[in-house]
C-alpha cells in the first residue's frame, strides 16, 4: 500500500467523513505522493534547505494516483518543495479513493443534492488501517520506523492531527512528547539518504504551508 493510501485512511473516520474539517488535506496527501515517488526512485530532493524537485525518471509509474502526481511533478522540475505540497494538482484524492476502492478497501459514495454534500468513502474493510495503526504504535512507543512509518507521522505533526488522529495509538504521550518523539523518528528512519532526507523535509514544508499558506504557495 502506499503511503498516500494510509494517509488517506488516517485522516479520515470509518463512515467516510474527514477525521476534523481540516482545509490542509490535500497538504498532506501530495506530500506523501511526492514521497512515494522519492521511495520509488523516481524523483529526487536537492540538499538545499527548501528542497528542488528533480525527476530522475519520467513517465507512468503503475498507479493512477501516482502516475497523475508524476505528469504534474514533470510540468513543475525545479521547483521547490515548499510550492510542490500546495499544489492541488499533485494531490491526487480521487485516484486514491478509486484506487482503494478498486481493492475493496473502501466504498465511493457519490456526492448528494447536486454536489452541496461532497464524496464520502466508507472503509469496507477495515483491516489496512488497523495494520497501520499497529506499526504506528509500535514504532511510537520505541520500535525501528520504515520509511512509510517516519513519513506518515511527519506528515501528520505538520499538519498538526497527530494528536487528534493518533488519540489511541499515542498511549500517554502529551502533545509535546509525542512532537518530540516524531522529530526523533524522523532522523531514526531505515532507509537511504534520499529517503531520509524526504521524510525530514516534509514535515517542514507542510507546517510552513500550514502556517503560513500564503507565503508557501509561492515558488
Amino acid at each position: 500500500m502506499l503511503i498516500a493510501e494510509e494517509l488517506f485512511l488516517l485522516l479520515r473516520r470509518d463512515d467516510g467523513k474527514p477525521e476534523n474539517a481540516m482545509a490542509y488535506r490535500g497538504y498532506g496527501l501530495a506530500a506523501a505522493l511526492i514521497t512515494d515517488l522519492v521511495v520509488a526512485e523516481r524523483i529526487m530532493l536537492s540538499d538545499d534547505r527548501d528542497p528542488r524537485l528533480k525527476v530522475l525518471l519520467p513517465g507512468p509509474v503503475g498507479h493512477p494516483a501516482l502516475d497523475a502526481a508524476m505528469a504534474r511533478l514533470e510540468q513543475r522540475d525545479g521547483k521547490k518543495l515548499s510550492s510542490l505540497v500546495t499544489d492541488g494538482k499533485i494531490a491526487r484524492e480521487k485516484e486514491l479513493a478509486e484506487a482503494l476502492a478498486a481493492d475493496g478497501v473502501i466504498r465511493i459514495e457519490e456526492k448528494r443534492a447536486l454536489g452541496l454534500f461532497p464524496e464520502r468513502y466508507p472503509v469496507v474493510d477495515p483491516e489496512p488501517e488497523r495494520r497501520t495503526r499497529e506499526r504506528l504504535r509500535t514504532v511510537l512507543i520505541g520500535g525501528t520506523p520504515t520509511p512509510a512509518d517516519a513519513s506518515l507521522l511527519a506528515i501528520l505533526q505538520g499538519l498538526d492531527v497527530a494528536p487528534k488522529v493518533l488519540e489511541e495509538e499515542k498511549g500517554d504521550l502529551g502533545k509535546k512528547e509525542l512532537k518530540r518523539r516524531i522529530e526523533e523518528i524522523s532522523t531514526d528512519v531505515a532507509a537511504g539518504d534520499a529517503v531520509a532526507k524526504a521524510v525530514a523535509a516534509m514535515n517542514a514544508a507542510v507546517m510552513t504551508a500550514v502556517v503560513f499558506p500564503v507565503v508557501a504557495s509561492g515558488s
